[in-house]
């Protein structure tokens, strides 16, 4: 949690920004639900607790049971929850009253959880807007459902208030947290480093324990010690697998074999939930193939030439389309593909080896705020995504301002399948050389991830130390280990 100032100002900051956006005179209230205890498979036995983004960012209390509203019209603000009975105490010790924690975060008013819904009935009794957020949780959803009464499946659904009379989530108050969360803030940006230090540490250990004979699950097992030993623990499912085609591969039961490559992609929440997302691939007997030294460099270059591109003012597309084109040059001199880039390039072929964006925000969440909708998060208004796999997979489109925090994670992948479908569709047939990609049909994938902070004339890579990349570097340390 930060310091009491930081919350004032953040919600100050929304108040002005929800002025901008809403009549004056009838703006409604703001309202904030944080997550309760989820049941992993009774009632009693819960997944471990993580707060509701937003409410972590706006009143910084990381416990279940609380809510908050700002008045739009008034300026008051009031934290809800319920302060623990003896039965309470039993189980969890003695704790602070829900006035000292709204007090700990700057806000002077708290009252009861069940007035929280109350306050909201009464303003839509009134006819005042109520603005929330589409809701990551089932029991968020559900909620904000039976006090409003708007069916669960529109609570999800963003659009402006004046439209099917607020009967959904508020595109305003969306809108107006992003522009904000895409910034972060010098306390943010410490708390990333953090994170990232601590990836760093995860993924060492992942690569001192790539060894043949080794299962992956015992990588993973080790890699997610080292985040429950410094911070909170993973910051999304850890991705370790020799099939590293599949993009988001969940398994873990495969043994460490000589001759292929393990790809894991992985990132570690800190205690103050700040995220970190890196990803490298390693040859599993320690030395790459001359085969897999080509595709690996390749993408190592993309990742390189990505931050070196990634700037104020450009957008993330452009860095994002000359990726693309990188990759297809690097391809065309292996003899994978054929004629000229830049007509490869606008005609998605890079979808084929590629599927999937060069990069996404991070921060609070480690694809932050999507759940707000991608096309909000990361395109603005003038920007249109386009049909095409691979260059239509973007997340961050944006043109990047200083304080932005985003991926730079090119990867190249044969996914047999796909190629496949490809060939027999015909697409791409006038560029992609078929007949040699069936030699790769084994190969898997190979990404490499770095997180990356822009600057006021350029951008950094996060963290105090990069985990090392260049593939003479992993070799000779896998060497050593």
């Amino acid at each position: 949690m930060f310091t009491a100032n930081i919350y004032i100002d953040r919600r100050q900051t929304l108040l002005q920004k929800m002025a901008e956006r809403t009549k004056e005179g009838n703006r409604g209230l703001v309202v904030f639900l944080g997550n309760d205890e989820a049941p992993q498979n009774y009632r009693d036995n819960n997944y471990k607790f993580r707060q509701e983004s937003n409410y972590l960012y706006f009143w910084g209390l990381d416990e279940p049971g609380l809510a908050a509203i700002m008045d739009l019209d008034s300026g008051k603000e009031c934290i809800y929850g319920d302060d623990v009975d003896i039965e309470d105490i039993i189980w969890m010790g003695p704790q602070i009253s829900i006035a000292e924690k709204a007090a700990s975060v700057g806000c002077k008013q708290s009252a009861p959880f069940a007035m929280f819904a109350h306050v909201i009935k009464n303003a839509m009794s009134q006819h005042r807007p109520v603005h929330f957020l589409p809701a990551a949780r089932y029991y968020n959803t559900l909620t904000m459902s039976q006090i409003t009464g708007i069916p669960a499946e529109a609570i999800r659904r963003v659009a402006p208030m004046d439209q099917a009379g607020g009967m959904h989530a508020s595109e305003e108050l969306v809108r107006s947290i992003i522009s904000m969360r895409l910034v972060k803030e010098e306390c943010e940006i410490a708390e990333i480093d953090q994170a990232c230090e601590y990836g760093y540490i995860m993924h060492t250990t992942a690569r001192k324990n790539c060894k043949p004979g080794i299962i992956e699950q015992q990588i993973v097992g080790r890699m997610e010690g080292t985040a429950l030993e410094n911070g909170w623990g993973v910051s999304f499912a850890t991705i370790c697998s020799q099939n590293g085609e599949t993009l988001h591969n969940p398994y873990h039961h495969q043994v460490i074999t000589p001759g292929r490559i393990l790809l894991i992609d992985a990132g570690v929440e800190s205690n103050s939930h700040y995220c970190s997302d890196n990803t490298r691939a390693y040859p599993c007997s320690g030395k790459f193939t001359p085969m897999q030294k080509d595709i690996y460099d390749l993408v190592e270059g993309a990742n390189a030439n990505a931050f070196a591109l990634t700037a104020p003012g450009k957008t993330y597309w452009e860095v994002h389309y000359a990726t693309a084109r990188y990759l297809l040059q690097g391809l065309k001199d292996l003899g994978l593909v054929n004629g000229d880039v830049d007509e490869m390039t606008a005609a998605g072929v890079s979808g084929l080896f590629m599927p999937h964006g060069l990069g996404h925000n991070m921060g609070l969440d480690v694809h932050d705020m999507e759940d707000f909708g991608e096309d909000f998060v990361g395109y603005s208004d003038e920007q249109k995504r386009s049909p095409l796999l691979g260059l239509g997979n973007l997340r961050m489109a944006r043109k990047l301002v200083p304080g932005n925090v985003v991926t730079d994670e090119p990867g190249l992948y044969f996914i047999p399948a796909l190629i496949e479908k490809w060939k027999r569709e015909g697409t791409g047939r006038d560029w992609v050389n078929y007949s040699r990609l069936e030699a790769y049909y084994d190969f898997g994938g190979i990404r490499l991830e770095d997180d990356v902070l822009v600057t006021a004339d350029g951008a950094r890579r996060l963290g105090p130390k990069r985990i090392p990349i260049k593939s003479e570097e992993i070799e000779a340390l896998m060497a050593e280990e």
